[in-house]
């Protein structure tokens, strides 16, 4: 079996010996731990992080700064879309009178 399938019996009998240990940063981090449990826990599972949770904010933000003087939402998102595809759109020049 892998490990990851007893991460959470792992993870609750070290908290149990922190939290009984009488050395207090130890007490102090087994309840920190305690706090987060449910998504150190997830990460077992998912293996996702919130890297990226940042990354896509990270494009978000980028977006909005190009997005910057749009008259409507709807510009905005088209814009976090194209951003976050990485689409390039084609530089048009100017047309010569004939």
């Amino acid at each position: 079996m892998t490990p990851h399938i007893f991460a959470d019996v792992y993870l609750r009998e070290w908290m149990g010996w922190a939290g009984r240990s009488q050395l207090s940063p130890m007490v102090e981090l087994a309840k920190t731990i305690k706090k987060h449990e449910e998504g150190i826990l997830r990460w077992f599972h998912s293996k996702m992080t919130n890297g990226l949770l940042e990354g896509i904010n990270g494009l978000v933000q980028a977006a909005k700064r190009r997005a910057r003087g749009y008259r409507n939402v709807e510009n905005l998102i088209a814009m976090v879309y194209m951003t976050a595809n990485k689409l390039r759109m084609p530089v048009l020049g100017a047309r010569r009178a004939h």
